[in-house]
C-alpha cells in the first residue's frame, strides 16, 4: 500500500489514461468478432430493421445448418486442416534443420548461405515465374503447391538460427562424447530447450496456411481442392453468382445471405483462433530468445 501512495499525481493520471485507453482500444478490436457472430445467428428479418447489432435479432442457426448441409465449407474446412497440417510440418522439418547447420560455425560456406537467405527476404522472381515454375513442376491443382513454396520462411530461419546459437555449445560437446550424432542432439538435446520458440513459429506458420487465399486462387483451378478462405471469397464476394455454382442453392443464399456470409467468417475464423490461448504465453519469450544477437 505504500508504494502506491508514493505515486505522484502524474503517473496516476497516466496509468489511469493508460487503462483507459488500452479498454477502448480492446472494445474497438473485438466488436467486429462480436458484430459479425451477432449477424450470423440472426434472422433475416431481424437483419432488415436493424443495421449494426451486437446481439442477435430474433435467434436463429438456419445459417450454420445451411453451410453444413453443403459440401463446399466441410470440404474446403478439411483441405484448410490438411493443409495446415502437412505445410506446418514441412516448414519445421526444413526451417529447424536448416536453422542448425547454419548455426554452426565453422559450416563451409555459411556465410554465401546466409546471404541468399538474406537476399531472398529483399527480392522475390515474382507472381508470373512463381507460376512457370509451379506449372513447370506439374504442381497445378495439388495440395504441394500450397505447401512447398513457402517450405521456409527467411525471416523465420534467422530468428531460430540465432537462438540455436545461443545455446551453450558444451551441452553439444557432452551429447557427442557420450556417441551422440548431429541429428542425436538436435532431436534430443536442441529442440527440447527451444520449445518456446518452436511453438511460437508453430503457430505462425500454422496461421498463415490457415489463411492460404492467393495462392489456392492462382494455383488451384479444381474448386473441390479449395481451401475454406477461397470459399468464403466465392460467398462473400460472389454471392450473387453462387447460384450457378452447384454446391450452392441460391434460393437459401438470397433468404439468409448476410447470416451466411458472416457464418462462414465465423467459422473460417474460430478454429485457428482457438489456438491462441494456449501459445499466447510463448510468443514473446519466444520471438526474443532468437533475436537478443544475430
Amino acid at each position: 500500500m505504500n508504494r502506491f501512495k508514493t505515486k505522484s499525481l502524474g503517473s496516476v493520471l497516466f496509468d489511469s489514461f493508460n487503462v483507459v485507453f488500452l479498454t477502448l482500444f480492446s472494445l474497438v478490436t473485438v466488436l467486429p468478432f462480436i458484430n459479425i457472430l451477432a449477424v450470423s445467428l440472426s434472422t433475416s428479418e431481424g437483419l432488415k430493421a436493424k443495421d449494426f447489432i451486437l446481439i442477435p435479432s430474433g435467434f436463429s442457426l438456419d445459417a450454420y445448418r445451411y453451410l453444413f448441409t453443403t459440401e463446399a465449407v466441410p470440404r474446403g474446412l478439411l483441405v484448410t486442416v490438411l493443409i495446415t497440417l502437412a505445410g506446418t510440418a514441412i516448414n519445421l522439418i526444413f526451417t529447424l534443420t536448416m536453422a542448425y547447420a547454419l548455426a554452426k560455425k565453422d559450416l563451409m560456406g555459411r556465410k554465401t548461405v546466409m546471404l541468399l537467405v538474406t537476399f531472398s527476404m529483399l527480392f522475390s522472381g515474382g507472381m508470373i515465374p512463381s507460376y512457370l515454375l509451379i506449372r513447370n513442376l506439374s504442381m497445378l491443382d495439388t495440395y504441394w503447391a500450397l505447401t512447398v513454396p513457402g517450405a521456409i520462411s527467411a525471416f523465420n530461419l534467422i530468428i531460430i538460427k540465432n537462438f540455436f546459437q545461443q545455446l551453450p555449445p558444451g551441452l553439444e560437446e557432452s551429447a557427442k562424447i557420450d556417441g551422440a550424432s548431429d541429428i542425436g542432439v538436435l532431436c534430443r538435446i536442441v529442440l527440447p530447450l527451444s520449445m518456446p520458440t518452436i511453438a511460437t513459429f508453430t503457430l505462425f506458420y500454422a496461421v498463415g496456411h490457415w489463411n492460404t487465399f492467393f495462392a489456392a486462387i492462382i494455383y488451384m483451378n479444381d474448386s473441390a481442392k479449395w481451401p475454406i478462405q477461397v470459399v468464403l471469397r466465392q460467398i462473400v464476394i460472389l454471392s450473387s453468382q453462387l447460384g450457378e455454382n452447384g454446391d450452392f442453392d441460391a434460393a437459401a443464399i438470397s433468404a439468409l445471405s448476410e447470416s451466411i456470409k458472416m457464418g462462414v467468417i465465423v467459422v473460417a475464423t474460430l478454429p485457428i483462433l482457438l489456438l491462441y490461448p494456449f501459445l499466447q504465453k510463448y510468443f514473446v519469450k519466444g520471438v526474443l530468445l532468437g533475436s537478443i544477437k544475430g
